[in-house]
């Protein structure tokens, strides 16, 4: 299947990220249910609450297409932040890796911000052990 990711589709995502409970909006980009990658466009509005989690099975990648962000990682033991990187598609830094266990999260910095996510595996929802209490 042919899929374009323009403007348009960015600014449709945008729009009903801005009026979600969450201000966060994805949309899968996988050919099927069963395709067993993960890839999706994540629209994020400064404020959306993301928990610090990790993933324990895959690295993510996560490639900043428009606006501003700051990725965080998380030291388990003392829980405080270790690292902040920016993200920006005109900025040093325009992609990520984040290697498999590390505790994260993103904030965005700026409204409109897009980010395309790929991760390996099929789709596992976050469970409290990878939760950052």
């Amino acid at each position: 299947m042919d899929m374009k990711i323009t403007q348009a589709l960015l600014d449709d995502l945008t729009a009903k990220a801005k009026v979600s409970p969450r201000l966060r909006m994805n949309l899968d980009l996988r050919d099927t249910d069963e395709d067993t990658s993960q890839r999706m466009l994540n629209a994020i509005e400064p404020g959306s609450p993301l928990p610090i989690h990790r993933h324990q099975n895959t690295s993510e990648t996560v490639v900043c297409l428009r606006g501003r962000l700051v990725e965080e990682y998380y030291d388990e033991l003392e829980r405080i932040c270790t690292d902040r990187i920016e993200l920006s598609p005109n900025g040093p830094v325009v992609a990520l890796n984040i290697p498999a266990g590390q505790w994260h999260t993103v904030q965005a910095l700026e409204s409109g911000t897009v980010i395309l996510e790929m991760k390996n595996g099929k789709y596992e929802p976050i469970s409290d052990v990878d939760i950052l209490k």
